[in-house]
């Protein structure tokens, strides 16, 4: 696997670590290609979790086949045929604890998450869904989260407020007790014109009353002078978060979309990402994620499932 980037790696190796002669069970939802079931394989070997497949068995084996998997090796849970009818049975799956995440198989996105949102059978939370990368990026020194880059596609700021507790949640998760947060809007200056920035300006000071206990808020920003200390500087930005930022609240799906994908494609990036805010993580694939991008979002999965 890919080793240039290595605080993925160490993700990586500390779920390993954590999961250790027993891991958990990692929901493996309609794994009914090659590609879902060699990462069904690859999961296992690493021993960060234990995958388990759901989804018509038939289908299963045959992909099994394709991909030069002995099915044997996984336990499997019969769903049916559909698609979505997979989807809703390892809601239920997750509801009772028999798996304590849910990762992506060949199934279209849209067919899981309508029903992880199903009222009656999916796994809302109490805050609102919503979705976390963390990026190894060459030219920052430490990991960097972005959250809603998928998700919700034009957050008010009620919406903000569960996707930044979302994303604090899971970096308390990771071990930073006091992650350093910019909310990244087009300027650094509040402007009635710019909505993200009076959002910006809320969520400062929600934080200021204590609404994330241990998290250190700042906004706006632009992105220069929330990623680089220098940039802040010159513009005689004062702040204890430019230039180190933990986690980026970014405006909208727009930005955060292209930003991430900007991240991986022109900064060398890669990155792990989770869905949030339901009862469970959530892995989320994609065909165009690097082999190391699906392996660590695994890692961040187990990771968030951790108790305490």
């Amino acid at each position: 696997m890919e080793s240039t980037h290595p605080r993925l790696q160490a993700l990586m190796a500390r779920a390993s670590a954590q999961a250790g002669k027993r891991p958990d069970a990692l929901g493996l939802v309609y794994p009914c290609d090659a590609l879902a079931l060699d990462a069904a394989r690859r999961i296992a070997h690493s021993g960060m979790a234990r995958p388990v497949l759901i989804g018509p068995a038939s289908l299963i084996a045959s992909a099994a086949d394709a991909a030069h998997v002995d099915v044997r090796d996984f336990e499997l849970i019969d769903s049916g045929s559909a698609a979505p009818d997979a989807a809703l049975h390892a809601c239920g799956l997750a509801r009772s604890g028999v798996v304590s995440a849910l990762m992506k198989g060949s199934l279209h996105t849209d067919e899981l998450m309508a029903a992880v949102v199903n009222k009656e059978a999916g796994l809302r939370g109490s805050s609102r869904i919503s979705h976390a990368f963390v990026f190894d990026l060459p030219r920052y020194h430490k990991l960097l989260a972005l959250a809603d880059c998928v998700v919700n596609i034009a957050p008010d700021l009620k919406t903000k407020q569960d996707i930044l507790g979302n994303a604090v949640a899971l970096l308390h998760k990771l071990g930073i007790a006091q992650p350093k947060v910019g909310i990244v809007a087009a300027v650094e200056v509040v402007n009635p014109s710019i909505p993200a920035t009076l959002d910006a300006q809320a969520l400062v000071d929600m934080a200021r009353a204590g609404a994330w206990p241990g998290a250190i808020v700042e906004g706006p920003f632009g992105f220069d002078n929330a990623f680089s200390a220098e940039a802040a500087r010159i513009k005689k930005i004062e702040s204890r978060v430019a230039g180190d930022a933990d986690l980026f609240i970014m405006p909208d799906l727009n930005a955060g979309n292209m930003l991430y994908k900007s991240f991986n494609y022109v900064g060398g990036g890669d990155c792990a990402g989770l869905v949030l805010g339901a009862h469970v993580s959530i892995v989320l694939t994609s065909r165009a994620d690097s082999l190391q991008s699906r392996m660590a979002s695994v890692a961040l999965a187990v990771l968030a499932a951790a108790p305490g």
